[in-house]
């Protein structure tokens, strides 16, 4: 089995990239300053990093599993040409009162569950207590918690600088 190592969690929408509401395609897709350098810094020091992203948009017929899957087709190529990836990307479509009856469900994954951060716990070799995720919204926080990991939440500025902050802090012992 791999050694452990720690991850590095990402939300999607207001953390890498600016969220519109429903990043429902390419055009609508704008980068958070300091994004590819945040994934960039952490890959460095052999970090796992992995996007956790709700994307209820699906389930309200905003826009379909493929627009999703394009739209991370382009963040992944924008990771790529900045010389750095992400581990992984989980995402959930589901939404409890969503339109689409396919996607109309309570899901274990939907933040404020846990369930993306412990898939990814279960399909890498995570060291939990030396990992933390970074959200927009308090929802983030909460699965993160919930999944055992530190959460800290972003409002704007440079994702780099604030990862590096967050870093620092969870380093002395804040969650």
């Amino acid at each position: 089995m791999a050694a452990q190592r720690p991850a590095l969690f990402l939300d999607r929408d207001g953390v890498i990239n600016v969220d519109h509401g429903f990043v429902a395609s390419v055009d609508d897709w704008q980068w958070i300053d300091g994004a590819r350098e945040c994934v960039a810094r952490f890959k460095a020091r052999d970090w796992l990093v992995f996007v956790v992203t709700n994307q209820s948009g699906i389930a309200f017929d905003h826009y379909t599993e493929a627009d999703m899957h394009a739209v991370h087709a382009h963040m992944i190529k924008g990771f790529s040409d900045a010389g750095t990836e992400v581990d992984a990307i989980y995402a959930c479509p589901y939404h409890a009162d969503g339109t689409n009856s396919r996607f109309r469900k309570d899901s274990f994954d939907r933040k404020p569950k846990p369930g993306m951060l412990l898939q990814a716990m279960a399909e890498f070799p995570v060291k939990r207590e030396s990992s933390f995720l970074i959200g927009d919204k308090q929802t983030d926080i909460d699965a993160a918690h919930a999944a055992g990991v530190g959460g800290f939440l972003f409002s704007g500025g440079r994702l780099d600088d604030f990862a590096e902050w967050a870093l620092a802090s969870f380093e002395d012992g804040s969650r």
